[in-house]
């Protein structure tokens, strides 16, 4: 008789010991399809998921330091439903100087520092809202560039990316 036909010691052991007898592969009932009530709830979460967050890549470095070129982020699409945009907040969006008859869509990711009847102005390497230069720690310098006074409008913000030298956001538009 080989020792093949007969159980090891070690699967004695294994299938009769006490303790052990609780886990779930000793019965392949957990494999069980869950039924429909099981199925409709996983529809709802992928529905809800889809609805409510997207998964971005950062293809470039306009938010370096904050976000890095390579970085998948998980962005959440719920939360302005409830309330309305902060300064601070970085948001996405898509390109406002895109044709909207055009097929492939950029987004942009950025942080709004200015919000709807604010005034903005770059100069002197300071960002200044409202005529008061706004401390930012979160960008990777000074901007080297100066811009007019501008009004946001009624229903928009003001976006700049966190380096700001390399950016391509409101300042442009």
């Amino acid at each position: 008789m080989s020792f093949l036909s007969r159980p090891s010691l070690l699967s004695h052991f294994l299938i009769d010991f006490p303790s052990l007898r609780w886990m779930p592969c000793q019965s392949w009932g957990f494999l069980r399809w869950p039924g429909l009530d099981g199925f409709m709830r996983l529809l709802v979460v992928f529905l809800l998921w889809f609805m409510l967050s997207e998964i971005r890549f950062i293809p470039s470095s306009s938010m370096y330091p904050t976000l890095r070129v390579g970085d998948r982020i998980i962005v959440e699409k719920a939360s302005y439903y409830l309330r309305s945009p902060a300064i601070n907040d970085i948001v996405t969006f898509w390109d406002p100087t895109q044709p909207p008859g055009d097929t492939e869509k950029n987004v942009f990711i950025k942080r709004i520092v200015a919000k709807a009847e604010d005034f903005v102005q770059v100069k002197n390497g300071f960002l200044y809202v409202n005529g008061i230069p706004q401390k930012e720690d979160f960008i990777a310098e000074p901007p080297s560039y100066t811009s007019d006074l501008a009004r946001v409008p009624k229903g928009h913000v003001y976006v700049l990316g966190d380096n700001r030298n390399h950016s391509y956001d409101s300042h442009f538009w």
